[in-house]
């Protein structure tokens, strides 16, 4: 579906709402909307997800996903699902803090800092994550990892002193501490506003992924890549529980099976992309580097510090929720 204008953009959500409004009969379309870019692979993990889609339900249900903030902002996805916009979105959970703290806890920095204690941490949340969305007339399907995290600048990173007074874009409210308490003047800006944002001087500096890098072409701004892994925030698609509730169940059991695949298929992809992405920086002149120790444990302390405050802030059922995990990683 081409979508141009205010006009169309309305007639398209207009049918979406009316997807998720009545019951699902043959041939049903839902409207999704995700906020990076083709070669994303998140963007390619969805687009499998809805060929598996299609293909297993025999035509009764296409998805036509607008990606790249082309159809609705990414922040503003969550809420289009919520309110019936749209039947089905990709959000990025980390942008939702000030809703619930355990929106960010994925995003402290050395708490869940491989793939394999992401995956962990994603399970003791997914029940939580369940009953949220659930109460909120929505559903999770599948959740999709980032990269581990690093620093964009234009200048080698040889410790934690380098970045006092640096102006650094990050995208959660816990980076946006993480880096205030590692120096910098942390801004937390939208994807899409990033290169703008380098072009006026509003910052000088990313803690991002690989593939965000690339997706915003850091080089034509920045010098340095600096790798910390530190964490692995996570994205999620969701559905609206009308737009699913309205589907025959078989192709409700599609569309879950799917999930399932898209899931792990999402956390191979992240981890299998990640070498191949920091070659892409390097082939277009970036420096990339490992972080240096003390970088590495200032980090680590802060982010110890930054899950006291977590604990603090967080609701007791959200804290019970994730306490085996934190006793399995010594974070009691």
């Amino acid at each position: 579906m081409k979508l141009s204008g205010t006009r169309t953009i309305a007639a398209a959500l207009g049918v979406a709402v009316l997807a998720a409004a009545v019951p699902a009969s043959a041939a049903t379309t839902w409207l999704m909307a995700s906020g990076y870019p083709e070669e994303n692979f998140h963007t390619k993990n969805i687009r499998m997800f809805i060929d598996e889609v299609e293909d297993k339900s025999g035509g009764e249900l296409t998805i036509d996903l607008q990606p790249n903030d082309s159809l609705i902002k990414l922040d503003s996805i969550k809420r289009a699902v919520q309110s019936g916009q749209i039947p089905i979105g990709e959000i990025r959970l980390g942008v939702y803090g000030n809703e619930d703290p355990m929106y960010i806890l994925a995003g402290l920095p050395f708490i869940a800092p491989t793939y394999e204690a992401a995956w962990e941490l994603k399970d003791a949340q997914k029940p939580y994550f369940d009953k949220l969305f659930d109460e909120a007339g929505m559903k999770v399907l599948f959740y999709s990892p980032w990269p581990g995290q690093g620093f964009y600048t234009k200048f080698p990173v040889n410790g934690p002193d380098d970045f006092a007074g640096v102006k650094l874009r990050i995208y959660s409210t816990s980076t946006q501490e993480m880096g205030e308490l590692l120096g910098f003047q942390a801004t937390i800006l939208p994807f899409a506003e990033i290169p703008q944002a380098f072009s006026t001087g509003l910052i000088e500096a990313l803690f991002t992924s690989p593939q965000t890098g690339i997706d915003i072409q850091a080089w034509d701004n920045t010098d340095y890549y600096t790798d910390v892994g530190a964490l692995y925030s996570k994205n999620a698609v969701i559905v609206s529980k009308a737009a699913f509730d309205a589907l025959d169940e078989a192709t409700q059991t599609v569309i879950l099976e799917a999930a399932k695949t898209a899931e792990k298929r999402a956390w191979e992809m992240s981890e299998a992309t990640t070498t191949e992405q920091k070659g892409i920086l390097k082939e277009h002149g970036m420096t990339v580097t490992e972080a240096p120790e003390s970088l590495v444990e200032k980090m680590t302390e802060i982010g110890g510090k930054m899950l006291v405050t977590w604990k603090e802030s967080a609701s007791p059922e959200a804290v019970e929720a994730v306490t085996p995990f934190f006793k399995s990683k010594g974070l009691e």
